[in-house]
């Protein structure tokens, strides 16, 4: 076995050669990678080890030799010690170049696919204040409330009065709860000893600056209730909807399963590009609003629908995409496994008066078939699956009904490039990648990926 050329707490320099998967450089000692948080590539930077394992090495970033010409001084005056974001170090050109380039990576070096074309990222015209939701965890420091995002890679909570990166009613709405906890002595929870009130604070902001509160709380009686919803009506005028969350559960999890209606409306209202949907506590919606227009328009593109097509929406969820397919295509079936959000989605399509689209519950591996059987045949099929991908039987079920046209969108660019390589063996040759900015700052970018029958 090869010796490992690095120790822990011993200062090495090292070239960055590029960014992984959560916004850290990587670089390599003597072809051994060692991440670096806060590194760029092009860098060489001074980097103190803390931790060695077989394959890999992490250290701290105390110094930056050379910089790139990218580096620009953070605007956010959390931002190091703040989870939220991971590349406001970054220039927003660089972040899109960046993006890109991960892309490409994973096409080549997971899906194999050494010719198949990676677009120049779609980047927002304005990058900040683009989140229309925050969900904040509730803690206490130095006898004081406090409300934001945990630092990175623990549970320690960095407050948070003026998030750079959320709308700005959302900070208006933490800042008016975390003063309103303070005021009335509500009790925080503690995650360890499973003990308090208070857990998150959800907010979420609708057209017109509509904005709706969600208190977390870690149980069913929510302590001066009639108080708290005297004093954020009088701090927050533009809230419509606040809401009670119950939490009970001892995990992660932000949301329960259960929702009080506390004072106002049940919903919000957003807006997705001609198309109205309501808005529930804890109902599914893109955070960000103007960049998911300009996802679903290239989805639309990428469909090539001249209005006498078929197309079923495989994990269609509350709506928002099978809508923006019935603008031009014949039918239009959306499957979903998850009830409520079918309730929701044909909901969503009856206020929109868009008839052609049917919504369907289920697991799509025993739906699709179903509606082969019953003589559907669609021209398109298009799939946005949650971060792990779809499974080899979900794709098998796609390639089975042959449809000429597959339309992926994906958060999570190493498992689509997993499930171009399978569609690949199943029929289905990947066309183009179009990475959209969805998150701004963050590590994260969305991608669209044609595929066609062979």
């Amino acid at each position: 076995m090869a010796k490992i050329p690095v120790e822990i707490n011993k200062e090495y320099e090292i070239r960055i050669s590029s960014l992984g998967s959560s916004g850290e450089g990587v670089g390599r000692m003597e072809g051994f990678t060692v991440f670096v948080t806060g590194g760029l590539p092009g860098e060489l930077v001074r980097v103190r080890i803390g931790e060695v394992k077989k394959s890999y090495a992490s250290g701290r970033l105390l110094k930056v030799l050379e910089a790139s010409p990218d580096r620009v001084e953070p605007k956010c005056p959390i931002y190091k010690e703040c989870g939220g974001c991971q590349l406001q170090h970054l220039s927003y050109e660089g972040q899109l170049k960046v993006k890109q380039q991960q892309v490409k990576d994973a096409m080549e070096r997971i899906g194999h696919q050494k010719d198949l074309p990676v677009l120049p990222v779609l980047g927002a015209e304005n990058p900040w204040n683009y989140r229309n939701k925050v969900a904040f965890p509730v803690g206490r420091e130095k006898g004081r409330t406090i409300i934001g995002c945990f630092a990175q890679g623990s549970h320690k909570i960095i407050d948070a009065s003026n998030c750079l990166i959320q709308d700005e009613l959302n900070n208006e709405a933490i800042n008016a709860v975390r003063e309103v906890v303070e005021k009335l002595g509500i009790p925080v929870y503690d995650e360890d000893r499973h003990t308090g009130i208070m857990r998150h604070v959800v907010a979420r902001t609708g057209i017109n600056g509509q904005l709706m509160v969600v208190l977390v709380t870690a149980v069913k009686e929510l302590r001066r209730e009639k108080e708290i919803v005297k004093m954020l009506r009088s701090r927050l005028p533009k809230m419509v909807s606040l809401q009670q969350n119950i939490q009970t559960y001892r995990n992660n999890v932000i949301l329960g399963r259960e929702t009080k209606l506390l004072w106002g409306r049940p919903t919000i209202k957003a807006k997705l590009g001609k198309f109205l949907f309501n808005v529930s506590a804890r109902s599914f919606f893109q955070v960000n609003t103007k960049q998911a227009e300009v996802l679903y328009d290239k989805a639309l593109e990428f469909a090539q629908l001249t209005g006498k097509e078929t197309v079923i929406d495989a994990y269609c969820g509350t709506g928002t995409i099978s809508l923006y397919l019935a603008q031009k295509a014949r039918k239009v079936y959306g499957v979903e496994i998850v009830s409520p959000a079918i309730k929701d989605a044909e909901k969503n399509a009856r206020e929109n008066n868009v008839r052609n689209a049917e919504f369907i519950v289920g697991d799509c591996t025993k739906v699709m078939p179903r509606l082969y059987k019953q003589g559907v045949r669609p021209d398109v099929v298009v799939v946005d699956p949650p971060r792990a991908g779809c499974t080899q039987q979900v794709l098998e079920t796609f390639a089975n009904m042959q449809p000429q046209r597959i339309v992926y969108v994906s958060c999570n660019p190493a498992t689509l490039a997993r499930d171009i390589e399978i569609l690949d063996g199943l029929g289905y040759k990947a066309e183009k990648v179009q990475p959209v900015d969805m998150f701004s700052h963050s590590s994260h970018v969305e991608n669209i990926c044609l595929l066609k029958i062979k």
